[in-house]
């Protein structure tokens, strides 16, 4: 175990505290997102956890253009079209012009794109339930991170960080 992936080491994010929110929640992400790429090889499946809210929107939802899955998912349009690259690169999706405008194009699972779906339901209903035991386990940390949303969207770093600026004297090197 590497001195990151042990919690009792003293680390630079918890000393930083609110300042590292960012940090820390991409640390977990990527630790998530490694455990779960584990299950799927252990499970001899080709599969990475970064792929999966696009092809879970497209099996849930159909045939949706890169814009729906962006909003459906709340992410950025590049991260989606980026996830969409590899999909259609390994044969999980294909792109069809949309019957309904010409300019743009939607996204659909392919044959073996919906089989895979099938065999990753079990999996996917089986990481939702550790996910779950785990937001229990950390004090419904999901309510949290709700919360944390809900005030971004309410006013963002970028305001609060420009109004805390303003509001503060001239510091060299900052004028």
């Amino acid at each position: 175990m590497s001195k990151i992936d042990n919690p009792l080491t003293t680390d630079y994010n918890q000393q930083q505290g609110g300042a590292s929110i960012g940090a820390r929640l991409r640390r977990l992400s990527e630790r998530i997102d490694r455990d779960a790429n584990r299950v799927y090889a252990s499970l001899g499946l080709e599969f990475e956890q970064r792929w999966m809210g696009t092809l879970n929107q497209l099996h849930l939802n159909g045939n949706m253009s890169v814009n729906e899955v962006a909003a459906a998912l709340g992410i950025s349009h590049p991260s989606v079209s980026q996830t969409r690259r590899s999909l259609l690169d390994v044969g999980l999706i294909a792109e069809h012009p949309d019957p309904d405008d010409g300019r743009r194009r939607t996204l659909a699972l392919t044959a073996a794109g919906k089989s895979l779906v099938a065999r990753l339901l079990p999996v996917w209903a089986a990481l939702d339930a550790a996910a779950l035991a785990l937001n229990a386990e950390a004090g419904d940390l999901v309510s949290g991170l709700t919360k944390l949303d809900r005030a971004l969207n309410q006013q963002s770093l970028f305001e609060r960080v420009s109004a805390a600026l303003a509001a503060a004297p001239t510091r060299r090197g900052l004028s």
